[in-house]
């Protein structure tokens, strides 16, 4: 007889190599036609609602793995939500405005400038419809599940309509306005920019030191003294138009070889160093406020330079003596209105001089204007140093190419009406990690206005009628109208239909007697439309306001989150969230971040054709996503191997409980159960309190830390180890057997259920041979903790028993180190302990002490033996022979040397 052939062994079609990249679209094809997210729904249909609103990532080009991480996670909150019984709808969304799609239409060969507007914008609407086809066929690929049919888009009617209408009470509660202020000017894209477009890079400026000779001393200072100014810019000295000091600083008045110069008394000597002057008779010190309302003479213009005040002017760089412009910088705009100078701004659009720089200067590039003008400085005189910096300067975030501030007319958000309520909200939100509340209040104390209008083609438009005499029209009954024709045709109806058509029919305005109207060309900024998404998608869509959460990366401080709180605050009176998570980047495995500049992004499709979503969610389930996180084929192999010790885990489960072997009716009291049974059922329900709350609190690599110790240490490594000698030595029906089966059954039910969340595929996959859920795990929720009586004294019991193995596996392991066995069922154990022990011993373990400790024997000693920390033990080899069936070894004499327990086995 082939005795093997006698042993239950495992069976089961849960295939030890996951085949992820072929099963997984198969699973993502079967929750699609079934419509899984309606069912979810339907199911958790008056329960306690949970709503995760969509930041929309922007619809051009394919997925990156910092969309595949926010999105996975957010996938792994939305069900582990529903798991815990809430109602969980998720509408996914995208940004579709603005200007790297117009950028796009150009470069497929389309110029805007010689096409009608609308039809430029028809094509940029088409392209985007295509690139959200496209996203979102990446995003279900990763086993994103979410109302993805009926997805919120930026550009549709039904968004820009309550985009419109946003506007317009912000408009009626005076928080929008026209105004001429520096703004933040990107001449590659033609267009002002918000603070959320621009990120800072170094680069290379010249800095040079000009005189401004004095023209009018007031008394104080004559004709053939000047002052010292220093600009990294010399493009803007043409727009100078007045000098600026600090009152309460000290200003010295010094001889030298190059004349009478005026500094800062503390910057002198190393002014004076860098200019190489070695001549510094100093002739008098001024404070600030004595030299205001001095005039100098613009050294490149016939035209006066004021000398003035302000408490930006520090002492940390340059001279004290500040250049203004106030056409050109904000603290130069704002210190000049004190003064009334004017913005003056003699750079176009384009980043160009204009020709009231003059005929030397005029159609020169800012860049190139730098050196015409620093030449033209040193021509005459003025120039007093020229060197070059190194310096973090602010740069439109789709182009890369440097800004400028540039003082235009364009449309406001007030934040300075709504700043101590923005503040206070803040407040109230709940944000993690904890930074992002400082983070937050900080960007909002310290943030301007924030310029909405946009010089582009592709958007939103500014719904402003003009009177005849260019006031604009600020009327409840014109925006809901306007909102009313753009619900009903779309934004373009804007630009194909003159003003008059647009307004309604038979509007008069008293500034307009000759029934002449004008309509706003630019159009609004991308981030009021993303920042209007909680009235356009969630309450649109019948959702609740405020969100429970929000969730973006760290870049959305300044981004989606700023925008939404001051949208929201400002229309709803509250923000818009409850709690804000944010994550961090994605590294390579380098430190470097992934951008496709870089050329080391590496395409989510690319992950999952050779690993699979679940082995990308497991990674995005695993890292500190609070902080930047590393991707590399390495860690992905390391991910992997994690991954396949939890699949090969589930499979020696479902193995040892395939329905051929064992069914829900053969499941067994718990309360029967031994206490070493018992005490992996309490383990169980601890990772499952614990997990649960980790989800809560989205503590996920906690989650996935927690089960895989759980599967790969309690489980693998110690009780499905010693449980084989039971699950396929025992009789089928053999009631210790069910005992263990009945534990198996029960890790599996609550494990699957944890791990769903964040691996949904191979959940659904062990579902399929378990049958826990009818149709689908999804549509379950996790576990219940089953209940244990005396858990307390089963904990001690079992915290003893295993401190008397650890210490008798060390003598196993010297024993085996020493020759004396090889396996350890070649061991006999001799052991000394207390009656205590001998009795606890019994109570647990009865007379399988043998097996729980995987040897042959074990004797009880009362002579001391080789000390260990709670016991002392030796180890000796077995006498006997090996049972050809169980290979423990026995001194039994039954047929074929088989021992007495399978002897028996095989006779019942």
């Amino acid at each position: 007889m082939e005795y093997k052939d006698t042993l239950l062994m495992p069976k089961t079609g849960f295939e030890m190599r996951g085949k992820l990249p072929t099963k997984e679209p198969g699973f993502q094809q079967r929750w699609q036609s079934s419509h899984i997210y309606e069912k979810m729904l339907a199911k958790r249909e008056g329960c306690e609602p949970f709503v995760l609103h969509d930041g929309p990532p922007y619809a051009n080009g394919d997925i990156h793995l910092g969309h595949a991480l926010n999105k996975i996670l957010k996938d792994v909150i939305v069900r582990s939500h529903f798991m815990d019984g809430y109602y969980t709808p998720y509408i996914p969304g995208w940004d579709t405005h603005g200007l790297p799609i117009e950028t796009a239409i150009t470069k497929l060969g389309h110029d805007r400038k010689k096409m009608g507007i609308s039809e430029f914008r028809k094509l940029c609407y088409d392209y985007a419809l295509e690139q959200v086809e496209r996203q979102k066929k990446g995003f279900l690929s990763l086993g994103s599940v979410g109302d993805y049919d009926n997805a919120y888009v930026t550009l549709t009617k039904e968004f820009e309509e309550e985009q419109i209408r946003i506007f317009g009470k912000m408009a009626m509660d005076g928080l929008i306005y026209k105004g001429l202020k520096p703004v933040y000017w990107s001449p590659s894209s033609e267009s002002a920019l918000a603070e959320a477009e621009i990120e800072y890079h170094d680069i290379k400026s010249p800095t040079i030191f000009v005189k401004f000779m004095v023209k009018d001393g007031k008394g104080i200072l004559d004709n053939d003294c000047a002052f010292v100014i220093w600009t990294t810019t010399p493009w803007t000295i043409p727009a100078n138009l007045a000098i600026c000091l600090n009152k309460d600083f000290t200003y010295a008045l010094v001889e030298t070889e190059k004349g009478k110069l005026i500094v800062l008394e503390e910057l002198m000597d190393s002014l004076f160093d860098k200019f190489g002057l070695e001549t510094r008779n100093k002739l008098a010190t001024f404070k600030g406020k004595e030299l205001e309302m001095i005039t100098c003479a613009h050294p490149l213009y016939d035209r006066e330079s004021l000398v003035i005040l302000g408490d930006h002017v520090t002492a940390d760089a340059g001279t004290g003596c500040v250049h203004t412009a106030p056409g050109f910088g904000a603290d130069d705009f704002f210190v000049g209105q004190k003064y009334g100078l004017p913005a003056y701004c003699n750079v176009d659009e384009h980043g160009c001089m204009m020709k009231e720089a003059g005929e030397w200067l005029e159609g020169q590039y800012v860049d190139d204007a730098n050196k015409t003008v620093t030449q033209k400085l040193d021509e005459i005189g003025a120039l007093l140093k020229l060197e070059f910096i190194t310096h973090s300067y602010p740069h439109d975030w789709r182009t890369k190419k440097p800004i400028i501030f540039r003082a235009t007319t364009q449309w406001f958000a007030s934040i300075d009406k709504i700043r101590t309520q923005l503040l206070d909200e803040i407040d109230k939100v709940d944000w993690i990690p904890k930074w992002g509340q400082q983070r937050m209040h900080n960007m909002i104390a310290d943030r301007g206005d924030w310029c909405i209008s946009r010089q582009r083609a592709w958007g939103v438009p500014i719904p402003i009628f003009y009177a005849e005499d260019e006031t604009p029209i600020m009327d409840e009954k014109v925006f809901e109208h306007v909102a009313k024709l753009i619900g009903e045709y779309g934004s373009n109806i804007w630009f194909e239909k003159e003003a008059k058509d647009l307004l309604p029919e038979g509007y008069t305005h008293p500034k307009s007697p000759n029934g002449i109207f004008t309509k706003e060309t630019d159009t609004m900024d991308v981030w009021f439309d993303s920042g209007s998404s909680h009235t356009g998608a969630m309450l649109k869509k019948g959702l609740s306001y405020p969100a429970d959460l929000y969730f973006e990366g760290s870049d959305q401080y300044r981004g989606w989150f700023n925008s939404s709180l001051i949208v929201g605050t400002a229309v709803h009176g509250q923000a818009p969230y409850k709690q804000v998570l944010s994550h961090g980047f994605v590294m390579d495995g380098k430190g470097v971040k992934m951008s496709k500049s870089q050329w080391n992004a590496v395409a989510p499709g690319e992950i999952t054709k050779k690993f699979g979503a679940d082995i990308l969610r497991l990674w995005a389930a695993s890292v500190d996503y609070q902080a930047d996180c590393s991707m590399s084929d390495e860690i992905m192999k390391q991910v992997s191997e994690n991954y396949r010790k939890v699949r090969n885990t589930f499979r020696f489960l479902l193995a040892n409980i395939n329905e051929e072997d064992f069914t829900k009716e053969d499941l067994v009291d718990i309360a029967t159960l031994p206490e070493l049974d018992k005490y992996m059922l309490l383990q169980l329900n601890e990772v499952n309190d614990k997990a649960k709350k980790a989800y809560k609190e989205y503590c996920f690599a906690d989650v996935t830390t927690m089960l895989t110790t759980l599967m790969t240490n309690d489980f693998s490594a110690y009780y499905l180890d010693y449980t084989k000698d039971i699950l396929y030595i025992e009789k089928k029906d053999d009631v210790r057997r069910r005992q263990v089966q009945t534990v198996l059954y029960h890790a599996v039910n609550v494990l699957m259920r944890l791990w769903a969340p964040i691996l949904p595929h191979t959940a659904e996959e062990v579902n399929d041979f378990f049958h826990g859920e009818e149709e689908s795990v999804h549509l379950g929720s996790f576990a219940s903790n089953l209940v244990i009586e005396h858990a307390d004294e089963i904990k001690t019991d079992m915290e003893r028993m295993l401190l008397l193995r650890s210490d008798i596996f060390k003598a196993l392991e010297e024993a085996r180190g020493e020759k004396v066995i090889g396996k350890s069922l070649e061991a006999h154990v001799i052991v000394h302990i207390s009656d205590e022990d001998r009795a606890l011993i019994e109570k647990v373990c009865g007379s399988h002490f043998h097996q729980w400790l995987i040897v042959s024997k074990v004797s009880f000693s009362v002579d001391e033996l080789t000390p260990y920390e709670v016991c002392s033990a030796s180890v000796e080899k077995c006498d006997g022979h090996v049972c050809p069936r169980c290979w423990n070894i026995t001194d039994s004499t039954a047929e074929d040397g088989l021992c007495e327990r399978c002897a028996k086995v095989l006779k019942a």
